[in-house]
């Protein structure tokens, strides 16, 4: 089957700063599950990026092109690729304390561009705004600081949910607290009827005990 060509999700958000430049800069992210690395380029320059991928998995081949509303600093950026998306830090190249008006240089909305709410701030918080942790994150120099898919590697072995690996638990005991199957059987010894032999025993006793009374008008013998 073909792959069918769309343009992926794009995310942003940002910060600023006049007197920081690492306080200044646009978060980006690029929605393509599925994609590995080695089937994707990015080409990030100073006025916008371009970015194409290809999934085999889900028959998908991605492509989308940015013009920025005023330039970055590609060699200060910070690129992470995971099985989901392309995150990217992408550092303004100019100072400034006011937000860009919008990502874009272009004024027509972008059907496929959205304010990522989870990092965004307004421009008035953003001294109280946690720092994003982008530790993860390689320099664009040759994107070789770029973290792969290698994290995925282990989960190659879980198939429809019947399988955790290759473990069989019918064959397990109850002692991990799992039933066994055997808790209906397992009744109190008051309600079991005495063995053979000890049939015998309870009548004698009986006949003890009712010889014994000082009332009893007839001896009780059991048969």
């Amino acid at each position: 089957m073909a792959t069918t060509t769309v343009t992926p999700e794009v995310l942003w958000a940002q910060r600023s700063s006049n007197v920081d430049a690492e306080k200044n800069f646009v978060y980006l992210t690029i929605s393509v599950p599925d994609v590995p690395r080695e089937n994707f380029k990015l080409d990030l320059k100073p006025t916008g990026l371009t970015f194409e991928g290809r999934s085999d998995t889900l028959k998908k081949t991605y492509h989308v092109e940015l013009e920025f509303y005023a330039e970055i600093d590609p060699a200060a950026s910070k690129v992470n690729h995971t099985a989901r998306d392309v995150e990217m830090k992408l550092h303004k190249k100019e100072l400034g304390e006011e937000y860009w008006p919008r990502l874009l240089k272009d004024t027509k909305k972008a059907h496929f561009l959205k304010t990522d709410f989870d990092k965004w701030v307004d421009e008035d918080e953003q001294n109280e705004a946690a720092e994003e942790d982008f530790g993860a994150m390689g320099g664009m120099g040759g994107m070789g600081g770029m973290g792969g898919m290698g994290g995925m590697g282990g989960m190659g072995g879980m198939g429809g949910g019947g399988d955790f690996g290759g473990i069989d638990f019918s064959k397990l005991g109850g002692g991990a607290g799992m039933p066994t199957g055997d808790e209906e059987d397992d009744e109190s010894d008051d309600d079991m009827p005495p063995l053979e032999g000890e049939e015998e025993e309870e009548g004698e006793k009986t006949t003890k005990v009712a010889e014994k009374a000082p009332d009893a008008k007839e001896v009780v013998t059991s048969s």
